[in-house]
């Protein structure tokens, strides 16, 4: 198997931990960005604990500067990156009346417009190699309507249709898009309320990382465009 360069975003908990733990398990190199440090330490060590290579970067999505320099700093150290995982994300549960323009801003500023500045970072190189995976992790609500998740949804429903265009614009350059739709996943982004209370019918972080790794490990004339995962009793 060839080793890979896999950047993971939002890495340093839940689903993005998980995805960046399934790619190393598998012999790929990743490198995990998140805004909080010392969680990101502690996930490379154990990776490296068991004696396979990670990095770990502080990025803060909702600053094109700091991607940037993530970016450049995994090239610098890999010479390249092979796959993006668009992972790092925010919301609210809010009624659309009661939610502020921050939230609005806070949420699409790292949901959207975040996933699409490491896009434009990752991108060139991939086009010039003729080769590439970027994995957007989405939502349902993307294509589901929930109540207070209207600016969340919105977020996500924008990186939907950015990726499927985009998707048609790279196809020529062997560049792959795909998108991972999950539904209800016990991660922090829940109140505990609500975690502790639908907890045995959530997806688990770990079936989402696996999920991913599956995506990512088909043949390279293969491409899954957009998976819908839901827990098995429906939406919460």
């Amino acid at each position: 198997m060839e080793q890979k360069v896999i950047w993971v975003t939002g890495a340093s908990t839940g689903i993005g931990k998980e995805i960046a733990n399934a790619f190393s398990k598998a012999g790929h190199i990743v490198a995990v960005s998140a805004r909080r440090k010392s969680r990101l330490v502690k996930i490379v060590s154990e990776i490296k604990f068991a004696d396979r290579e990670a990095s770990a970067f502080v990025c803060n999505v909702m600053s094109e500067r700091s991607i940037q320099s993530t970016a450049k700093r995994i090239m610098e150290k890999y010479g390249r990156i092979d796959c993006l995982i668009n992972n790092a994300g925010s919301t609210v549960f809010k009624s659309f009346t009661d939610t502020k323009s921050f939230d609005y801003d806070m949420v699409l500023n790292t949901n959207l417009r975040g996933a699409f500045l490491c896009i434009k970072s990752v991108l060139p190189q991939m086009i010039k190699k003729k080769k590439g995976h970027i994995i957007n992790v989405l939502s349902v609500a993307a294509n589901t309507a929930f109540e207070n998740s209207a600016v969340y949804s919105a977020s996500k429903a924008g990186l939907l249709a950015l990726s499927n265009c985009l998707r048609e614009e790279v196809r020529r350059y062997n560049i792959k898009i795909s998108n991972i739709l999950p539904g209800a996943v016990e991660t922090a982004m829940w109140e505990s309320k609500a975690r502790q209370r639908y907890k045995n019918r959530m997806m688990q972080p770990e079936d989402i990382g696996k999920i991913v790794y599956d995506i990512y490990n088909q043949p390279k004339r293969v491409l899954i465009e957009d998976v819908i995962v839901r827990p098995l009793k429906g939406d919460i």
